[in-house]
């Protein structure tokens, strides 16, 4: 069974229609990566997924919540998926362990005693255990990317969401962020990202969705679609190198 399934999902801002009837579905375990130009709705449908903006026609199932034009729910859903933004979100006057700890003490009611082997296990797996007491203003771009991304770790969520969250970094703090994430999917993490790392999402997501115009204009296997795309305006957002 999908853990993510959308179904004929629209949403509007005013009289702008961003998403037209966007379809489709993301099984357990599965690395999803959502391309296409800027305003092709793609950041916008990753934000229905979570809640942050509220569908006006169709239906989002998600880590068995389903998401609705009602808006309901959504505490319950956010303990289940985490989503990390371009922009990194830290608290800038709480230490790394601080900023991770926050999270699952408020909405999970975890026990200070619990959040001690928290910290240490998702620090551990994207590489900066030696950083729990920094503040992110000592911390490089990628290094606060990682720790956000630890932050969501933390909740210990069935999917992850990853909107642009290279863009802000340069080559070497990119490849820094992409290791964690290469290692989340060998974890078996269900992962949907938008993302204009072509590379990355050629070798890492299973399936890749292109959109264009608030639809999805071609899916399929990523190792087939980047290899021979179906319609000539993937043909020409590959080709051009294009970037979202």
């Amino acid at each position: 069974m999908p853990i993510i399934e959308v179904s004929g999902v629209r949403k509007s801002f005013g009289s702008n229609e961003v998403l037209k009837g966007v379809s489709f579905n993301v099984n357990q375990g599965e690395v999803v990566a959502i391309i296409g130009r800027s305003g092709s709705g793609k950041s916008t449908m990753l934000r229905c997924l979570n809640g942050l903006e509220s569908v006006n026609a169709g239906k989002v199932l998600i880590a068995g919540h389903t998401l609705d034009a009602s808006g309901k729910h959504l505490l319950e859903l956010r303990r289940d998926v985490g989503m990390v933004f371009q922009s990194y979100n830290l608290f800038p006057h709480l230490t790394v362990e601080e900023n991770i700890r926050l999270a699952p003490r408020i909405v999970c009611k975890r026990q200070k005693a619990e959040l001690g082997a928290v910290v240490e296990r998702v620090l551990s797996q994207v590489g900066l255990l030696d950083k729990r007491d920094a503040y992110p203003e000592q911390l490089s771009g990628g290094q606060q990317q990682r720790v956000a991304i630890a932050r969501s770790l933390a909740m210990e969520p069935q999917v992850m969401l990853f909107d642009e969250v290279t863009s802000a970094l340069d080559p070497e703090l990119t490849r820094e962020v992409l290791r964690v994430m290469e290692q989340l999917a060998a974890s078996g993490m269900t992962m949907v990202l938008v993302t204009h790392e072509m590379d990355f999402a050629r070798r890492m997501a299973h399936h890749t969705i292109f959109m264009h115009e608030g639809k999805v204009h071609e899916s399929g296997a990523s190792a087939q679609l980047f290899v021979a795309p179906q319609t000539p305006e993937l043909q020409q957002f590959l080709s051009a190198g294009e970037i979202a």
